[in-house]
């Protein structure tokens, strides 16, 4: 499969804009069905299974709590299957025909891209759940993981302070990673930092040897790894045979989170930095009893992660809203949801009325030998959500904001 591809053909678009508009959920049902939307399947199922889990364990501590307005949250599942058509026509299904609530779903931002029209088309609601590249907001969309200054910049800012001068930027090939590595470059640019090299790769990829030569050959102080799903197993294992250690070259990944570490193999990655909001060792009351719900419903071996963590909190955020709005009527809940806060494992996260994402703390960790993220660093409080980076004189004409 090439990422290439159209994300969402012109006719597409039309084909489901003749179904009609969305259907409001049955008022007189005693249940209210919600969709969940992840790759099941496919290069990102690494990714994403975990995430779905996560959302069925925030249903299933809901339903046991009394529900949603008195109502049994049932969840509709769907496979985005690691392709992004596949991603808009599931989206569709939960909409038209499943009549779903909301949906909670996406990892990969073409995944997202795919899904927004739709959304905006039905006038229904998506909760993302993973960090991005920042430069969007859809007001059918809530943005529950990190954007650009919540991640990212901090990530270049750790590097920074640590003397790292000198970038080498490896992505996989789709809008996240060559958006965020325009970021990285207009921040480098102002920040005194050079960038080496910056590689490419599709989905799915497995042959990283000519890729890692590069690399080894540039000589950088560390590389910035926006690769997402299993091909991250074959980098760091060809990475490792090159003779590269987190000592002589540190790599700085935003998409590997405790559940990759496992898929990658912990003697591949341990040492090295990662930037996130959450991670199973994060100190909150909340994300003990978290941790301990999610290894009691699938076992004491799995672990959590950020976008596990944001999938579970989107379904809490979804829910206080409803019940502020007393309906699961789409515009009554987008209406109620700005300045809703909770204290999620991750700390206390806010929704930011401007743009539908949430304050977030920002924490820079390093993988350690047993496989979970050990914290280094935090920005000490939530951070506004800035996804136009409007707050920087160095991202302007990066992108236009609303």
């Amino acid at each position: 499969m090439r990422i290439s591809r159209p994300i969402l053909s012109a006719a597409l678009v039309l084909a489901l804009a003749a179904c009609g508009s969305g259907a409001k959920p049955a008022a007189e049902s005693n249940e209210i069905k919600v969709g969940l939307l992840h790759s099941l399947s496919g290069t990102m199922a690494i990714s994403e299974v975990t995430v779905r889990d996560a959302e069925l364990l925030a249903i299933d501590e809901i339903n046991k709590a009394g529900g949603v307005l008195g109502k049994k949250l049932v969840p509709v599942v769907e496979d985005g299957a690691s392709d992004w058509p596949t991603f808009a026509e599931k989206a569709t299904k939960l909409i038209r025909q499943d009549k779903v609530a909301t949906v909670f779903g996406g990892w990969t931002s073409a995944s997202r891209k795919a899904m927004l029209p739709v959304f905006e088309r039905y006038k229904a609601l998506l909760w993302y759940p993973v960090q991005y590249e920042g430069l969007e907001s859809s007001p059918y969309i809530f943005y529950t993981g990190a954007t650009t200054n919540q991640q990212i910049i901090p990530g270049l800012d750790y590097l920074k302070e640590e003397g790292k001068k000198k970038l080498f930027l490896v992505g996989s090939d789709y809008v996240f990673p060559r958006t965020a590595n325009k970021i990285i470059k207009a921040y480098a640019a102002a920040n005194g930092m050079e960038i080496l090299g910056e590689e490419y790769t599709p989905l799915g990829h497995t042959e990283y040897s000519t890729l890692v030569n590069k690399v080894m050959q540039a000589k950088p102080d560390a590389v910035f790894n926006t690769l997402n799903g299993d091909s991250n197993v074959a980098f760091f294992k060809q990475l490792k045979s090159a003779g590269a250690s987190a000592e002589t070259m540190p790599v700085l990944s935003v998409s590997i989170a405790e559940e990759e570490v496992t898929g990658i193999g912990v003697d591949n990655i341990a040492g090295q930095p990662v930037a996130w909001n959450y991670y199973q060792t994060t100190d909150t009351p909340a994300n003990e009893a978290f941790v301990t719900a999610y290894k009691a419903k699938y076992g004491q071996d799995k672990v959590t992660s950020d976008p596990m963590e944001a999938g579970y909190n989107a379904v809490y955020l979804w829910a206080e809203a409803v019940k502020k709005a007393g309906t699961t009527e789409v515009e009554a809940v987008k209406k109620a949801a700005p300045g809703i806060s909770l204290d999620r494992p991750e700390g206390k996260v806010t929704i930011d009325g401007e743009n539908q994402h949430l304050y977030k703390t920002a924490r820079i960790g390093v993988i350690q030998p047993d496989g979970l993220i050990k914290e280094v660093w935090n920005s000490g409080e939530p951070i506004k959500p800035d996804p136009y980076l409007k707050g920087y004189a160095w991202a302007s004409g990066l992108g236009t904001g609303q």
